[in-house]
């Protein structure tokens, strides 16, 4: 490639000001730009930032397939990383999701853009042709500022879509109101960024919300399996002898690899490897958590996942996060953090539910009440801040 293209910070403003990227977004995705770095503002000189950022090497770049978007993530490892998005994968990634839910329609953007599940908010407008529309976060997410958002949304003809993690979607569902009334009138809402509980998608649907869970990564180019059914471009791998393992991802939404790094280990030949647990039930993908955030505790594997989810099915429970703190006489000890409704659950009732259903092994041994979890990125629990906070 003579003249390697250029890789550009592209600041995104939070919420109704992250439509002013579209045109820029709209030239990266014709190839007739420079590559874009999504950042949020006031972090353009960051060190990491910055390293991500200059011409384009031969490897991450292809004339006929050019490079769109480089998100910059760290995943769950804290390791800053660029990860390669060409036109075609969001493209694809795009149009199967309108595949999957009914045909294209009117988009609301509520979460940063600079992330991929919010940038694919506007990739999939900017492909179906439509204006998206965006929630009003100067003052934080707040259910009055969606319905305000979702009004002008719904007033557009066609269907309508819109993305949350699960913790906007408990904001809004506890909220009630207009923004719970307005949030039923969209055909599909995304849900994901994070595990979503049981009893939170019970409640959802319970008040006509169209929840459709999501899973995938930037590596991705956001979700490519819905309701634990992939996508029509997506592949699904257990790498496995038994029913249990990590899940590989192969389809043309896949990144073309990490910048300074296209042949990372991560991208085996055509697939990718999550680096997430998981299993096939009933044809229907079961994800158990990341790998490294596998508990090992007395010679025993638990994988944090199934916990949290017993306990979310518990009454007085809104939240939880389940993690490994080390022991000098179990290796670690499994410990649960749980943001309680306004009637706290028992500790006893609920180390009982996780033993009944899962085992004594799985049993917290150690839980603590908090007003709220660390977050990270879009929405997940931040597991390292959470278990420094346990820790001490």
């Amino acid at each position: 490639m003579p003249n390697a293209r250029d890789l550009q910070q592209l600041e995104v403003p939070p919420g109704t000001g992250a439509l002013d990227v579209l045109p820029a977004l709209r030239r990266a995705l014709d190839g007739a730009g420079p590559a874009l770095l999504p950042v949020p503002p006031n972090t353009s000189a960051d060190s990491a930032i910055t390293a991500l950022t200059g011409p384009l090497a031969p490897a991450e770049d292809d004339p006929d397939d050019p490079t769109s978007l480089v998100i910059a993530t760290s995943g769950s490892t804290g390791t800053a990383k660029g990860v390669l998005l060409p036109a075609s994968a969001l493209r694809a990634s795009a149009e199967a999701t309108h595949r999957r839910l009914g045909g294209s329609g009117t988009w609301l953007l509520a979460m940063p853009a600079h992330h991929i599940a919010g940038m694919q908010v506007l990739v999939r407008s900017l492909i179906a042709g439509t204006e998206p529309h965006a929630v009003d976060t100067a003052e934080g997410f707040r259910p009055e500022s969606f319905a305000a958002a979702a009004a002008e949304a719904l007033a557009a003809p066609g269907r309508h879509y819109t993305a949350l993690v699960p913790t906007q979607l408990s904001r809004l569902l506890t909220a009630g109101g207009e923004a719970l009334a307005a949030l039923a009138q969209f055909d599909a809402v995304l849900l994901g960024g994070a595990a979503t509980p049981p009893a939170l998608l019970q409640r959802a649907r319970a008040a006509g919300v169209r929840v459709t869970t999501t899973y995938g990564m930037s590596e991705t180019a956001g979700g490519c399996v819905y309701d634990g059914s992939p996508l029509d471009i997506t592949e699904v791998r257990i790498d496995a002898r038994g029913e249990t393992g990590p899940i590989l991802l192969a389809g043309p939404m896949r990144a073309r690899g990490y910048r300074h790094r296209p042949n990372a280990e991560a991208f085996e030949g055509r697939w990718f490897r999550t680096g997430d647990l998981g299993r096939i039930r009933e044809g229907e993908l079961e994800l158990l958590g990341r790998a490294d955030d596998m508990i090992i505790t007395g010679g025993v594997n638990i994988a944090p996942l199934p916990v949290e989810r017993v306990l979310s099915e518990q009454a007085g429970v809104r939240e939880s996060c389940v993690l490994g703190i080390e022991d000098p006489e179990w290796g670690q000890v499994v410990v649960a953090a749980i943001v309680p409704d306004a009637d706290p659950p028992q500790v006893a009732a609920l180390r009982a539910a996780v033993r009944d259903r899962l085992g004594a092994a799985a049993t917290p041994k150690r839980i603590e009440f908090l007003d709220e979890l660390p977050l990270r990125g879009p929405g997940k629990p931040d597991r390292r801040a959470l278990a420094a906070l346990l820790s001490a």
